[in-house]
C-alpha cells in the first residue's frame, strides 16, 4: 500500500466521521417535535394545546396579521410529528390550523374568522394558547384590526432600519410589549403598518429617508394617528414584503423581486408547466387533459363543442386553458377547486340572470327596524346623508327617522342595507379633534421728535422811567414759564404800560402737551427808552411704546371660529327715499380661523386677522384704522409662525428761516426754525396652534 491510498483512506474516514457528526448534530437539534394539537371551547375563549415530546424552554415567537385574520407562532428546532400538516377546527373564531415545517424550525399559522386577543403560556410539555373574542366598541370595526390586549396601552420604543444581505430592507420597531396589535396592509404603492393603541415619543415621529442604502424602500414616516402609530413604507420598483416577530421586536423585510418572477406576477401565471400536442382534437378532450394535470374538478357545459388544433411546449397550465378559452369564445367560473366553462354569452345570461334574481328578492325581503345612538354627530346630519338622492344609501323601500330628543336615528331597510348602514355610522360617529389657535399682534413704535426756533424783538418808548439813568441789562431764562413774571415780556405782552413788537417770530412749538424751554435776553437802557429783546426755545421728545394683542379660541377640526372684541361707531347712513338712518361699523380685534389637522399631527389653517383701532374724528365721522391679514398656512402642533409683519419709517425735516438772514454764520439761528421728527412702526402677527388631548385645557 503506497502513501497516497493510505492517505486517501484517512481522508475518507474524517469524511465519514465529520457527516455523522453533523447528522448527529441536526439530530439532537431537533429532538423534540409536536406530538398532539387539541382544541377546546368553553364560553367566548377558545384554547389550543400543543403537546411536545420535551417542555419548551419559553413561549416561540409569535406574531399576528389582521388581513386575513392569523396568529403564527415558530417552533425553533422542533419538527412535526403530527402526521399531517392542517387541520379544520371550526371553533368559536379558530377557522383551521397549519404548520410547515423548515430546516430549522416549524411554523403553526392558527387561521381566524376575525381578529382576537391571544395569550400564551407553557404548561409542562404542552403550550397553551388562549383566543379571547373582542367584544366590539361602537364607532370601531375592529374585525379590520389585530388587537393585543383591550385594556392596554402599547409604546413604541426605538425604529430602526438596515439592510439585507439579499439587498432587502429591514425596519426593525422596538415594542414596549409583545401583545400589540398589528395591522399591515398595502395602499397603491405604499405599505402601511398600524400599531393600534399605541403611543409614539416625540423623537420617533420622523420621516426617514433611506436611500443611500440601495434597498427597495426609499423612505418611512412614522406618525400618530388617534390612538394608534402609523408607519407609512414608500418602496420603489417590484418588491415584496414580510413580516415577522420575536418577542417585543417586530421585523418587516420589504424585498426586491427578480425580474423573471415579476414578468410571471405581470403575466398572472403560475401554474405547473405542462407541453400539449392536438391536431383537430376535441375541445372537450383537451380539458379533460388539463383536469387530470391539475386534479382539478370541471364541468362543461352542453354548449361547448368543436375542435382545436394546438402545441404547446412547456406552459403553465393556467396560461394554457387561457389561450383555449379565448380562441373558442369560452369562460371560467372557479369556486373552491371546482371549474365551469362555458360560452361566455351563457355565462354572463346566467349571471344576470342571477343578480336580476337576487334584486327581486330584496324588493320583497322582509325589512326591519333598527336604531343607531349618535354620540358625536347630530342624527339630522345622518338622516340628511342617508336620505341623499344623489348617493343613494338606503334601498327604495328604505327609510330613516330622527328622534332629536335622545338623538337617535331609526333606520328600517333590508338587513344587507342595515349592515351598509352600521358600517358606515362607525366610521363617522366618532370624536372630532379640537385645537386651540393663539394668535399674538405685536405693534412696536419708536418715535423722536427735535425743534429750534427764535424771537427777535426791538421797540423804542418816549417816557422815562423814574429814577432811570445808567442803562441796564437783564438776563432771564426760563423753561416753559411765563416771562411777563421775570420783568420782561416778549410777543404781544405789556411791559410797563408799553407793548414791545416781536421783529421775527420762529419760535420752537410744543411737544406731546409740553411747552417748549426758553432761554431769553432782553436790553434795555437805564431809561427803559430803548428795549432789544432775544428768546431761544427748542425742545426733543423721545418715545417707545409695544402693543400685544393676543386673542386665542378653541374649535374642531374643520370648523369655523371666531373671537373678537372692540367697539361699534356709529354713522348717519342716507337712505334711497332721502331720510337718514344711524348704522353702525365696527372697530374690533378680531380672528378668525378654520383648521384642518392633518393625518401627521399638523394643522392648516384659514386665517383672517383684524386689528381695527378708532381714529381722528372728521366732519363726516369718526376714522377707523384698519390692520388685517388673510392667509392660509400650515404650521406643527405647538410651532409658531409669523404669517404677516408691516415695517414703516418716516423722517420729516422742516426749515423755516427770514430770507438772507438766517443763512448769516453765528446769528443765523436767530432768524430761522428749525423741525425734525422720525418715527419707526412694526406690526407682526404670531399664529401658534395646539392639537387639544385629554390633559390639554384652554387657560
Amino acid at each position: 500500500m503506497n502513501r497516497n491510498t493510505f492517505s486517501a483512506r484517512i481522508l475518507c474516514a474524517f469524511l465519514v466521521a465529520g457527516l455523522w457528526l453533523a447528522g448527529m448534530g441536526v439530530a439532537f437539534a431537533q429532538a423534540n417535535s409536536i406530538e398532539a394539537f387539541n382544541v377546546t371551547q368553553q364560553g367566548g375563549k377558545v384554547t389550543v394545546r400543543i403537546q411536545t415530546k420535551q417542555p419548551l424552554a419559553g413561549i416561540p415567537p409569535n406574531f399576528t396579521v389582521a388581513s386575513p385574520a392569523r396568529i403564527a407562532f415558530d417552533f425553533a428546532g422542533v419538527s412535526n410529528n403530527l402526521g399531517r400538516n392542517s387541520q379544520d377546527i371550526g371553533e368559536g373564531e379558530l377557522r383551521s390550523m397549519n404548520m410547515v415545517q423548515g430546516s430549522d424550525k416549524t411554523r403553526l399559522v392558527l387561521n381566524l374568522r376575525r381578529a382576537v386577543a391571544h395569550e400564551a403560556a407553557v404548561d409542562g410539555n404542552s403550550l397553551v394558547i388562549t383566543l379571547t373574542s373582542l367584544p366590539p366598541v361602537a364607532g370601531t370595526n375592529v374585525s379590520h384590526f389585530a388587537e393585543g390586549r383591550a385594556d392596554s396601552k402599547h409604546a413604541v420604543r426605538d425604529i430602526d432600519f438596515r439592510r439585507g444581505r439579499a439587498g432587502e430592507g429591514r425596519i426593525i420597531v422596538d415594542l414596549s410589549d409583545t401583545t400589540t396589535g398589528i395591522d399591515i396592509r398595502q395602499q397603491g404603492q405604499n405599505l402601511v403598518v398600524e400599531f393600534m393603541k399605541t403611543a409614539l415619543p416625540e423623537n420617533l415621529r420622523k420621516r426617514l429617508d433611506v436611500v443611500d442604502f440601495s434597498t427597495p424602500v426609499q423612505t418611512i414616516n412614522t406618525f400618530a394617528q388617534g390612538e394608534n402609530v402609523r408607519m407609512v413604507i414608500e418602496p420603489k420598483g417590484q418588491w415584496e414584503h414580510n413580516a415577522y416577530q420575536t418577542d417585543t421586536q417586530f421585523v418587516i423585510e420589504v424585498k426586491p423581486i427578480s425580474i423573471t418572477s415579476a414578468a410571471a406576477q405581470r403575466g398572472r401565471y403560475t401554474g405547473e408547466k405542462l407541453s400539449l400536442n392536438f391536431q383537430n382534437v376535441e375541445v372537450r378532450a383537451v380539458l379533460n387533459v388539463i383536469a387530470d394535470f391539475t386534479d382539478l374538478n370541471i364541468i362543461t357545459s352542453d354548449t361547448v363543442t368543436g375542435n382545436i388544433t394546438l402545441r404547446l411546449k412547456d406552459v403553465p397550465w393556467d396560461q394554457a386553458m387561457d389561450i383555449i378559452l379565448q380562441t373558442r369564445g369560452l369562460d371560467m367560473r372557479k369556486n373552491g377547486n371546482v371549474i365551469w366553462v362555458a360560452p361566455r354569452d351563457e355565462l354572463a345570461t346566467r349571471e344576470k340572470l342571477a343578480l336580476e334574481a337576487q334584486q327581486q328578492i330584496g324588493e320583497l325581503e322582509t325589512t326591519r327596524t333598527e336604531s343607531f345612538q349618535m354620540n358625536y354627530q347630530k342624527a339630522a346630519d345622518v338622516q340628511k346623508l342617508l336620505g341623499d338622492k344623489n348617493q343613494p344609501i338606503l334601498s327604495k323601500r328604505g327609510s330613516v327617522v330622527v328622534d332629536t330628543r335622545t338623538n337617535t336615528l331609526f333606520v328600517q331597510d333590508v338587513p344587507a342595507r342595515l349592515e351598509d348602514v352600521r358600517k358606515l355610522i362607525a366610521k363617522i360617529d366618532i370624536a372630532v379633534r379640537q385645537v386651540v389657535i393663539e394668535a399674538r399682534i405685536v405693534i412696536a413704535d419708536d418715535s423722536f421728535s427735535k425743534n429750534l426756533g427764535a424771537r427777535l424783538g426791538y421797540n423804542s418808548l418816549n417816557s422815562q422811567i423814574p429814577g432811570g439813568g445808567a442803562e441796564k441789562r437783564n438776563l432771564n431764562v426760563n423753561m416753559g414759564s411765563d416771562l411777563v413774571t421775570n420783568q420782561a415780556a416778549l410777543g404781544s405782552t405789556t411791559l410797563l404800560g408799553t407793548t414791545t413788537t416781536n421783529q421775527v417770530n420762529l419760535p420752537a412749538s410744543g411737544l406731546n402737551g409740553f411747552n417748549p424751554g426758553t432761554f431769553s435776553l432782553l436790553l434795555f437802557n437805564n431809561a427803559f427808552t430803548r428795549i432789544i429783546s432775544a428768546e431761544i426755545t427748542a425742545m426733543e421728545a423721545d418715545g417707545k411704546g409695544k402693543t400685544v394683542s393676543s386673542p386665542r379660541v378653541l374649535t374642531s377640526d374643520g370648523v369655523e371660529a371666531v373671537i373678537e372684541q372692540g367697539t361699534e361707531i356709529p354713522y348717519q347712513q342716507a337712505s334711497s327715499s332721502g331720510a337718514t338712518s344711524v348704522s353702525f361699523r365696527k372697530a374690533n380685534l378680531a380672528l378668525k380661523v378654520k383648521p384642518q389637522i392633518t393625518p401627521e399631527g399638523n394643522v392648516i389653517m384659514d386665517l383672517d386677522v383684524n386689528k381695527d383701532e378708532p381714529g381722528a374724528t372728521t366732519t363726516a365721522g369718526v376714522q377707523i384704522s384698519t390692520k388685517h391679514v388673510k392667509t392660509s398656512a400650515l404650521v406643527e402642533n405647538g410651532g409658531t409662525v409669523v404669517i404677516g409683519g408691516i415695517y414703516e419709517e418716516t423722517e420729516r425735516q422742516d426749515l423755516t428761516r427770514v430770507p438772507f438772514f438766517g443763512e448769516l454764520p453765528y446769528i443765523g439761528f436767530f432768524f430761522r426754525n428749525n423741525t425734525r421728527s422720525t418715527r419707526k412702526t412694526e406690526l407682526l402677527i404670531f399664529i401658534t396652534p395646539r392639537v387639544v388631548s385629554e390633559r390639554l385645557t384652554v387657560r
